[in-house]
């Protein structure tokens, strides 16, 4: 059954007018009335009415009208299912170029990450600044939206404004909770296994630090060092900045 997000507070049995986004895609499917699709909203406590909490989960809908531009369903049954993994994983990511970006993002949704903060680092080949920036993040957006309906996850992850490297470094020991990780290749470093092995709680949240093409530059890492992230290997191959990354998402989520 076709899946849409949709962030508003849903109430079975009332009727609803679709978010443009979702409505486009109906009418891509060509769907009709009386057809069943299955909306969700990022809950709980996501996008709810004011002074209320969005359920989470899934809801049934059936189709009661399709016009030229909106889409009118009824909501039907709530059912309180979630498919996200039990720890959450925070990936901060020096970009990569080109359509990587994209891809990453997109299988990051698919594996259950929390949220992805993209990063300018010193040897970022991607640039972003300004309405370019804004574009590129709400694009991503849509992406990580279109993978959960695809996917079957509840909850989209937060895609974080464009930084350089040193601003992020700079708001870490304020904003950042839980056990930080840095994917490094410096000799001696620990396997990300053995690492994650020795948190103890298989619950606890982790901010993941993984570079670009080429890496964190030496003075990139001795920050991330200083701000209390822990090296951690894949192993002896050199990876592609994408590839790395969620092969320690895939590491971490399972």
């Amino acid at each position: 059954m076709p899946r849409f997000y949709c962030p508003t507070h849903l109430i079975p049995g009332e009727l609803l007018d679709l978010p443009a986004s979702a409505a486009r895609h109906v009418q891509v499917l060509r769907l009709q009335p009386g057809d069943s699709i299955t909306l969700f909203n990022g809950g709980p406590g996501g996008a709810g009415a004011a002074g209320e909490r969005a359920l989470g989960g899934e809801f049934e809908a059936t189709v009661t009208r399709m016009g030229r531009s909106d889409v009118q369903v009824q909501i039907g049954s709530h059912h309180p299912v979630e498919r996200e993994a039990r720890r959450a994983v925070h990936l901060v990511v020096g970009m990569p170029a080109n359509d990587r970006m994209d891809w990453l993002v997109e299988k990051a949704t698919e594996l259950g990450v929390a949220s992805i903060q993209p990063l300018m680092t010193e040897r970022s080949v991607l640039r972003l600044s300004g309405e370019r920036a804004g574009k590129k993040v709400a694009h991503w957006q849509s992406v990580a939206v279109a993978a959960c309906e695809q996917c079957g996850g509840n909850r989209v992850p937060q895609m974080h404004e464009v930084m350089g490297f040193a601003a992020w470094t700079k708001a870490q020991s304020a904003a950042r909770t839980g056990q930080a990780l840095l994917l490094s290749l410096r000799p001696g470093t620990p396997g990300l296994r053995d690492a994650v092995s020795a948190l103890g709680n298989p619950a606890a949240a982790i901010t993941f630090l993984s570079g670009p093409e080429g890496g964190l530059s030496s003075a990139e890492e001795d920050t991330a060092l200083a701000c209390g992230f822990a090296p951690v290997t894949l192993g002896p191959r050199v990876l592609r900045a994408e590839t790395a990354a969620l092969c320690a998402l895939a590491a971490l989520l399972v």
